[in-house]
């Protein structure tokens, strides 16, 4: 039987590294929750676009397509366990908002035990895999050294980057968005550094940028550690208590498989136009890994949003304030829309200015331009589908937004991509596939967020 949710009314002991969400004004409350996220997220692009324009600089434009077109399978592979591991947060605050510690407390542990044992295996089976990931991806045979080495190295890193996963969505799960910003500030910073070091003065190879990531991870994961395991704090990490709770496995695997189904197949969708593009030779490759380093920027408000409204929901909902949960998911809708629609402007008007930061070849250019142009505008539906999604899993309706992903942004789009390949092989057919499968699925979030009764869904389960 799954835990039973203690609806504790009365006043909650605080924490000073635990923020309740429940109280307050939601649009402040999600501000303030979301604006750390927000920085973190911006933190991590930085370093990402740092670390490709190193890349670029130092070693060339088929390292830097290397790198940039792995992206798609690593998401693939990763994906899958740090979705599994939303679950978590999800089912943590939940307790917490309903004020039932114990139960909170053996779902930390079960999840931290579930993420370690899922990032040993990630890092075995993706460095095993690594020589065979450049012929999966049709990856230019110019491309392919790099790729090899700089793949293998980087799944080497897999624990770090699962636990801290892990880490941070129990913070977030409490309120505290804080700390793990602080943390990946200096992960950021001691991977620019590495990077530069490495590749500049140095001079070494690909494999020490993954490297370099390697570290940083595991940086910012010991930092996490750190502060959960500190015997004052709400979630209290034990060594001696990580154990695989079974009540709290359900529910983590509940709320967490579906997310993770749904991030894979996304990136199995990802990995299909990838592998198209990088039939168009190492000038597509280079041109939309140049695109998907401007594209993340559109990402930070969708991403800190989505994730501040799944830990609102949840906590509201766990606490019974259902009135509240839904003036926040209105309020970080229109908030998240906006911002991703503000920043796809400046990608569509500005779209050959950024591209040329890590391209230099003409052509290259100009097919990350159009790549601009096709996609930029269409920024607000990406974050309209991401933001009701997360509201769905906080809400404990994690199967809807895994069988809209499913349908819409895997099959649907693999559909599209085949048979469009198939009429005219032009890469800018790949591009709407974006564009077309975003507008669908927000006309069915939209539907089911105003028709349904995601509200009182969760409570029909306890």
């Amino acid at each position: 039987m799954p835990y039973k949710f203690l609806h504790l009314h009365a006043p909650q002991h605080r924490h000073r590294d635990a923020v309740l969400l429940t109280q307050g004004d939601p649009k402040k409350v999600i501000c303030s929750f979301a604006l750390p996220i927000f920085l973190s997220q911006l933190f991590q692009q930085l370093y990402n676009t740092a670390d490709a324009w190193i890349v670029s600089s130092f070693l060339g434009d088929e390292a830097f397509a290397a790198v940039t077109s792995s992206g798609s399978l690593v998401f693939l592979m990763i994906s899958f366990f740090v979705g599994t591991s939303m679950g978590a947060g999800v089912v943590i605050s939940r307790y917490f908002g309903a004020g039932n510690r114990d139960c909170m407390t053996r779902a930390v542990h079960t999840a931290v035990l579930v993420s370690l044992i899922c990032g040993g295996a990630l890092t075995v089976f993706g460095t095993l895999l690594a020589p065979r990931i450049p012929g999966w991806m049709n990856l230019d045979p110019e491309v392919r050294p790099y790729a090899v080495p700089y793949l293998r190295w980087y799944f080497m890193g897999s624990v770090a980057l699962v636990m801290y996963n892990t880490f941070k969505g129990v913070m977030n799960a409490v309120g505290d968005s804080r700390r793990p910003l602080y943390y990946l500030i200096v992960s950021s910073l001691t991977n620019i550094f590495l990077d530069w070091l490495f590749l500049g003065p140095l001079g070494l190879g690909i494999q020490w940028a993954a490297i370099a990531t390697t570290i940083s991870q595991a940086v910012s994961a010991l930092l996490c550690l750190k502060q959960l395991v500190k015997k004052d704090t709400v979630y209290a990490l034990s060594w001696s208590k990580l154990r695989m709770d079974p009540a709290a496995l359900r529910e983590i695997l509940r709320y967490g498989l579906p997310t993770g189904v749904q991030n894979s197949v996304i990136g199995l969708a990802n990995v299909l136009v990838q592998s198209n593009i990088n039939t168009f030779e190492k000038v597509g490759t280079a041109a939309c890994g140049a695109y998907s380093k401007i594209e993340g920027f559109a990402f930070l408000p969708i991403t800190s949003f989505s994730m501040a409204l799944t830990t609102y929901i949840g906590q509201n909902l766990g606490a019974r304030e259902y009135d509240r949960a839904k003036k926040g998911a209105r309020f970080g809708i229109w908030a998240a829309v906006l911002m991703a629609e503000a920043i796809g402007l400046i990608v569509f008007l500005f779209g050959r200015p950024l591209i040329s930061i890590f391209v230099k070849d003409p052509a290259s250019i100009d097919i990350g331009v159009k790549q601009c142009r096709t996609e930029a505008l269409f920024f607000c539906l990406l974050s309209f589908s991401h933001c009701i999604a997360g509201i769905c899993r906080g809400a404990g309706k994690a199967f809807v937004p895994m069988f809209i992903m499913l349908a819409v942004w895997c099959v649907l789009r693999i559909i599209y991509i085949t048979v469009a390949m198939k009429i005219d092989h032009n890469i800018v057919l790949l591009f709407w596939a974006y564009p077309i499968t975003w507008c669908i699925s927000s006309v069915i979030y939209l539907i089911y967020y105003l028709k349904s009764d995601w509200i009182h869904g969760f409570e029909a389960k306890i």
